[in-house]
């Protein structure tokens, strides 16, 4: 199929791939912050940068919509942010469970 029939979905996949990245980072941040600075256990603080990083991204959307004339929320990209803090999490929690104790 020539790649000038495909329709527009008018969606930036490079621009949401930047978003997932850069919600991976924000999240690992969090944990770090969570687990190391205020010593919360490796689960409570896996939740507590999800949650957070998740509703920072929520937030930030709704202001550029409200408060920006330049530039417009996008659903997709709260979505693009939310699976960026899901990896994020999903690979603190597969480290968590590939994990041997020493004796």
């Amino acid at each position: 199929m020539p790649l000038k029939k495909i329709p527009d979905m008018g969606v930036s996949f490079g621009d949401k791939i930047f978003h997932s990245l850069t919600y991976v980072i924000l999240a690992f941040l969090w944990f770090g912050t969570f687990f190391f600075q205020f010593k919360k256990g490796k689960i409570q603080a896996i939740v507590y940068a999800s949650v957070i990083s998740i509703i920072f991204g929520i937030i930030v959307e709704v202001l550029q919509g409200v408060f920006t004339a330049t530039r417009q929320a996008d659903v997709f990209d709260v979505l693009a942010n939310s699976l960026g803090v899901l990896f994020a999490a999903s690979l603190l929690l597969l480290k968590n469970i590939n994990t041997v104790k020493k004796l």
